[in-house]
């Protein structure tokens, strides 16, 4: 890979960093978005009135005034004190599928790999919602420590995937009623 293809390599940690959650779905919004596919976000909002069929119900959250302005309290939304224009419509929303959508209509080598970015980051986060799930549900101390093993390999790369794990020692804590859990992860530069 060439070194201007992997200055436009999107992270796992710059995608997870614009997921927020909106009416209990974990969305992104337009402009961050448009941020990761390296366009403007009046491209990501032309995409979707040039392609309206792709985007049905369940895609794209509107946002409210009122969520806005919730959302805009959470936000720094100046740089070095340098005042900067608001946004004139409301932002839109993409929730998961409404990101594949896009992914269909924007074609550039940015684009690939910010949706396989994308893809990624939204299938570990629902992988670890699974273990956590399972957890729950184990009845076997041996099956709760084999689940509480991988959620925490889960928990490591959601932390840091710049660094790969090198060995498994014991550090994370569960301490249940009727269980303990101890494990460290330990991790060396790539």
């Amino acid at each position: 890979m060439n070194e201007a293809n992997k200055k436009n390599l999107i992270t796992y940690d710059q995608v997870k960093s614009k997921i927020i959650e909106v009416r209990n779905q974990k969305v992104i919004l337009d402009s961050n978005v448009a941020a990761l596919y390296g366009v403007e976000t009046k491209a990501i909002n032309q995409a979707i009135k040039r392609n309206p069929e792709k985007f049905p119900e369940g895609f794209l959250i509107e946002l409210t005034s009122k969520e806005w302005e919730i959302l805009k309290s959470q936000f720094v939304t100046s740089k070095n004190g340098k005042k900067r224009g608001g946004k004139v419509k409301l932002p839109t929303a993409f929730t998961e599928r409404g990101l594949y959508m896009l992914a269909t209509i924007l074609k550039s080598p940015q684009a690939i790999s910010t949706t396989i970015a994308i893809i990624n980051t939204f299938a570990q986060i629902k992988e670890l919602t699974r273990t956590v799930y399972q957890f729950a549900k184990a009845k076997k101390d041996k099956d709760k420590i084999k689940i509480f093993e991988h959620s925490t390999s889960i928990v490591a790369n959601l932390l840091d995937n710049e660094l790969i794990v090198s060995q498994l020692e014991t550090s994370l804590k569960i301490k249940l009623p009727f269980l303990e859990i101890t494990r460290t992860i330990t991790k060396v530069k790539k």
